[in-house]
């Protein structure tokens, strides 16, 4: 049979005749809005196009068969289309926005985030040690925002209504068990950590992730640097002491140290305070970061140490002599974290710490000696399954191991506690769209001290209201165990609770933020105890409730004024408990219903110079008034303070900082203490409690060299 050259060619080549595939369709957002200029094309070819003001797109194909159409638009995630060409006609493609991007929004309630790395940044590193009333401690620059309370005698964080003890703070996410150096009354303690080392910092006041337990109130996250930017050597000279630290940087590796002394016994002789000091407060202080990077890997290695002492005589309205005290302490601490991304998108993360604690107290004729062992281990694991779905679970141990020795005149007793929590924890971060976002999440731990489980569900959801402004809400249940200060005492208690419940709104755009949030807190199983001390003959029981409630707002502002950086925050707090040896519920005395601060930052070109002004107001907190009837019924007077800094260029990387805290020498009062006994009249005699110093004045030299000699604060002022 013979068939024609045409015929060959028809059944040889048939797309000559039957012509190209048609690829049609419309591209759209969620909304149903058209998407102009979206790449379409089929994938391992050359054919394609983009969509028109319609969302429209047509192309023809010599492709044959089952082939991917992909589809592509900046800010919405990439969609593919698995079929035959022949079936690609019509197509009605949806595109989801993409969720991994700045505009997407984030769980903010009960939240604060500082640090360079964060979405939304409420404080900048440098705010540690510029604040004028922080004098270097991060502590004292958080103290400036809503939700702490004032309580100047005392110096560590005090939270919506909850005592210093319901804060836990973490290096790295492991826990350290003594973040603050012991001191006596009406002196207050400092951070042990150096913020020169970190370079973020988030700081929960309530309803945080279910990764972190044993705090009732809130949480501090502290993240040493991950990898230093290049050598360099910190000098320091204060009016308290000095510093040296320095940072060496190899291939993969690098070390950081940091090292300390602060002696107060020149600074007393210039300024007496109201103390007498046998023993003005002396302490030494080293830190060390190693960091290794491990392929994907890296490794940190942290450690602190730090031996402190002081002895004075303070004045007590019991004993004419006054009350002689006396403290040396000796703390270490390390801890160790590798964090690794592994293939299909999970990332590991295992780390530990230990820390060792030695303190002896010598209060008149009593002496006292705690040693403390604790130790952290903790792993997670973390599998991103796509932008909008992101799991998060692991395991921890937590091991506390506390002696203690009582030893008066001719009595001498030893108590202590052994103490391990098992916990595992799991979370769930579901981010449906950039404009709603759900957290979920679930702890469960098991104490061994007190053979009692524990559960804790958290929830927090977001949603944006606008470009720059979004709600979030958040719930909670949190369990903390007893402090040393009960545990040492009796063993069968129960893990202290408490509930959040968090609305939080948040607006954020050219360089200022301002949130308002307004919470409840519901306290239950706190202990309580039937002497004004706790001791080995105490009744203690966990039979314990209260409620805190209030409002926070912030706002900060680095736009509006020229070359002038502010913020101003305020905390309403209304709470009642009754605990420890309260007879009835009442305001604890650590609580200010009112609390404002005003922080401002002001740099003058022509002087080389940043002018700093810090207010804090914080209305009375509650006493007992012996000559009246009534718990906890009168109020002090008012806390106010008023503080500035100058930071002086003297040159590129030297600077000259002068600070004076309480500037216009308040008196502030924080309590009173009452006679043990009536006078004639029935009248019980009292004192005023008054901080040590209405002022402190620093004055401080400091001096990087660089590799590059361009490492200074001149930019980041």
């Amino acid at each position: 049979m013979k068939i024609s050259i045409i015929t060959f060619i028809f059944l040889a080549f048939p797309s000559i005749f039957f012509g190209q595939s048609l690829i049609s369709g419309t591209v759209l957002d969620s909304k149903g809005t058209p998407i102009f200029g979206a790449n379409v094309y089929l994938e391992g070819a050359y054919d394609g196009n983009t969509t028109d003001e319609h969302g429209k797109f047509i192309f023809e194909t010599f492709e044959t068969g089952v082939q991917t159409l992909a589809v592509s638009y900046i800010s919405f995630e990439a969609s593919k289309t698995i079929s035959d060409v022949s079936k690609m006609q019509d197509l009605k493609i949806i595109l989801r926005e993409d969720v991994n991007s700045l505009e997407t929004v984030t769980i903010s309630a009960g939240s604060f985030s500082a640090g360079d790395n964060s979405k939304i940044s409420v404080l900048k590193p440098l705010d540690i040690v510029t604040t004028a009333n922080a004098l270097g401690d991060f502590v004292g620059a958080l103290q400036t925002l809503p939700g702490t309370t004032t309580v100047a005698e005392d110096g560590r964080l005090f939270v919506r209504g909850g005592d210093a003890d319901e804060t836990q703070i973490f290096i790295d996410e492991i826990r350290v068990f003594t973040p603050y150096s012991p001191t006596t009354n009406n002196v207050p303690t400092r951070g042990r950590y150096s913020p020169f080392l970190f370079d973020g910092i988030s700081f929960s006041t309530g309803g945080y992730s279910a990764e972190y337990g044993q705090a009732l109130s809130s949480v501090l996250l502290l993240n040493t640097i991950d990898e230093p930017a290049q050598e360099k050597t910190d000098i320091s000279i204060m009016t308290v002491g000095g510093g040296l630290g320095h940072t060496e940087k190899w291939k993969n590796s690098s070390l950081s140290l940091n090292a300390t002394y602060i002696n107060m016994a020149p600074y007393m002789a210039v300024f007496p305070d109201r103390n007498d000091w046998t023993k003005p407060f002396k302490t030494t202080a080293g830190e060390a970061v190693f960091r290794q990077r491990i392929g994907d890997g890296l490794l940190k290695v942290y450690g602190a140490f730090d031996a402190s002492n002081f002895e004075l005589t303070q004045e007590d309205i019991n004993n004419p002599m006054g009350t002689r005290f006396k403290l040396n302490n000796k703390n270490f601490y390390t801890n160790a974290s590798y964090s690794k991304m592994l293939n299909n998108n999970w990332t590991i993360f295992g780390g530990g710490s230990y820390t060792l604690g030695n303190t002896k107290l010598g209060i008149d004729e009593t002496a006292i000696k705690d040693v403390e062992n604790s130790a952290h281990i903790k792993l997670k694991l973390k599998k991103r399954f796509n932008n909008r779905f992101i799991l998060n679970f692991g395991a921890e141990q937590l091991t506390t191991d506390f002696n203690e020795n009582y030893k008066v005149t001719d009595f001498d007793t030893k108590v202590g506690f052994n103490n391990t929590i098992w916990a595992a924890f799991t979370e769930a971060d579901i981010i449906f769209s950039r404009k709603l976002a759900l957290k979920l999440g679930l702890r469960g731990e098991y104490s061994n001290l007190f053979k009692e489980y524990t559960v804790s569900p958290r929830a927090s959801f977001a949603f944006k209201t606008g470009k720059n402004s979004q709600l979030s809400l958040a719930y909670g249940d949190f369990f903390q165990q007893p402090e040393s200060e009960v545990l040492k005492f009796d063993h069968s208690l129960k893990a202290q609770h408490t509930q959040h419940y968090i609305l939080n709104y948040q607006y954020a755009a050219k360089n200022r933020i301002f949130r308002a949030e307004i919470y409840r807190k519901q306290y239950d199983k706190l202990v309580t105890y039937n002497d004004e001390f706790p001791d080995n003959n105490s009744t203690f029981k966990s039979d314990g409730n209260g409620y805190a409630q209030g409002l926070d707002l912030f706002w900060r502002d680095n736009e509006s004024l020229n070359n002038i950086d502010y913020w101003v925050s305020y905390s309403y707090l209304d709470t009642q408990r009754k605990y420890k040896n309260y007879p009835v519920k009442a305001t604890p005395n650590f609580a200010n219903t009112h609390n404002l601060s005003v922080v401002a930052k002001y740099w003058i070109d022509n002087w080389k110079s940043q002018i700093g002004f810090s207010y804090q107001y914080g209305s009375g907190r509650s006493y007992t008034d012996l000559n009246t009837s009534g718990f906890l019924q009168n109020k002090t007077k008012s806390y106010n303070s008023l503080s500035l800094n100058w930071a002086y260029l003297i040159s590129q990387q030297q600077i000259l900082y002068v600070s004076v805290n309480n500037v216009l020498a308040t008196k502030n009062v924080n309590g009173y203490q009452y006679a043990n006994t009536p006078d004639a009249n029935g009248t019980f005699a009292r004192r005023e409690l008054l901080p040590a110093a209405d002022q402190f004045f620093f004055v401080g030299f400091f001096w990087t060299i660089s590799d590059d000699g361009k490492d200074n604060q001149l930019d980041n002022l």
